[in-house]
Parts: structure tokens; sequence; C-alpha cells
């Protein structure tokens, strides 16, 4: 099957490098943050790489047009393999975000953030919005216009994503909670067979994982039930 759980590293260093010793490259593939960056910065992404993973960066650069594609080249030139970028940016900025990658031969997927599945329905009225559903289809309509790779979205979302925009867009599902798991600060959450079936291409699984007593299991088990 091929790697479709992504774990964020939302630690520190050290113990991010020792949950990542723990866990099998073959089967995951790791996302750094803004908190792991900002500490460590681009050699906790050499390190992981050196020992197998795939990284996608995580820092959802959202910021006027030149600075995002200067942004992108340069997690592109730290050879991950996945980077994002808010779509509510607007076009200019992710035209800019796609055009930092022309040059690359073999560049980082392009993913676009639509609405984070912290937010529910009701706190989007909170920054003027009053449709979610509306407002994700509208932001990744957007992202594929402007050549994007996919997007990330909820669970819930992602059949309507590929129904819309074709099976080959990407969708990216954080808020995946195994049966029985805390919510933590997620309001829009399925299990891992749940997002699969609704057509998400990666799983973004954290504190099931990472808050376990045993990763390598858990891990192991979120493997096996989506294979």
């Amino acid at each position: 099957m091929e790697n479709k759980i992504i774990i964020p590293l939302d630690l520190d260093y050290q113990e991010a490098m020792k949950l990542a010793h723990l866990l099998d490259s073959k089967i995951c593939r790791m996302k750094i943050g803004n908190q792991l960056f900002t500490s460590s910065g681009p050699k906790v992404i050499k390190e992981l790489q050196q020992d197998g993973f795939d990284i996608f960066l995580d820092l959802k650069f959202h910021d006027i047009p030149n600075t995002v594609y200067e942004a992108v080249k340069s997690a592109a030139d730290l050879g991950v393999w996945m980077v994002n970028v808010h779509a509510s940016g607007g076009k200019q900025m992710l035209e800019a975000s796609k055009k930092a990658l022309e040059h690359f031969s073999n560049p980082p997927l392009l993913i676009a953030v639509t609405v984070l599945t912290s937010l529910s329905k009701e706190s989007l009225s909170d920054v003027g919005l009053d449709n979610l559903d509306d407002q994700v289809l509208r932001l990744t309509s957007l992202a594929k216009d402007c050549g994007l790779d996919g997007v990330v979205c909820s669970s819930s979302d992602t059949a309507s994503v590929k129904r819309e925009f074709g099976e080959e867009f990407l969708a990216v599902t954080p808020g995946i909670r195994p049966s029985g798991s805390s919510l933590d600060d997620q309001s829009r959450v399925s299990t891992p067979s749940e997002a699969i079936k609704n057509g998400s291409d990666y799983l973004v699984i954290g504190r099931p994982i990472t808050g376990s007593a045993d990763p390598k299991r858990a891990l192991e088990e979120i493997y096996k039930e989506i294979s």
C-alpha cells in the first residue's frame, strides 16, 4: 500500500528525533510545523531525511506573492516532499507559489489549506464566513485553477472535493482520530478508515500516535486498519 500516514512532529527537537527513531519510514511520513521548524530549523529536515522519511513542511505560507514565492522556493531547495500555503492568500499568491517550483526537476507537492479543521461552522462566523462548505469548495476551486496539487481538508469535505475536482486532485486530511480517541482541539474529525473511504489520499495523524505509550504499535495498528 502507498505510504498514506503523515505524523506531525509538534514536539521539541529531542522528543521529535526520539519518536522518529521508533517509527518505520516505510509506513509513515513526517510533518514539520511551526513549532519544530522555529526551534530547530532546516537541520531537523535533513536529519529526518537521512533516516529515510519524506517531509511535509507545514508552515502554511500566507503573505504577499513575492514573499511566498521565495519561501516555497526555499522549501523546495530543502528537498521536502510536500509544502503548503493558505488558499485564502488569493490568486496572485497561489500562482506565485506554483511558479516558484517551475525550475525544479523533482518539485515538492504543493498543497493549499482551505479551512482549518479546528474551526467549526459556528466559529467561522467570527471571521465573517457563514457557509463552511461553500468556503471550502471556493478555495479548493481557486487552488485547482492556480495549478496546485491538492488541498488540506477535513474528511467530511473530501468526497465533494474529489467529485468536483477529480480523483487526481489530492486531499490531505488532518483531524484523524481512531475510534475512542480524544478529539483534542479538532472540531471536524473522522476515523482512519472513514477518511480513506471518503477518498482522502493522505492522513495526518498526531496525538493518537505521538501521545501513545507505544507509538510504534499505535502506528502499525492504524496502518493495518487502512491497508
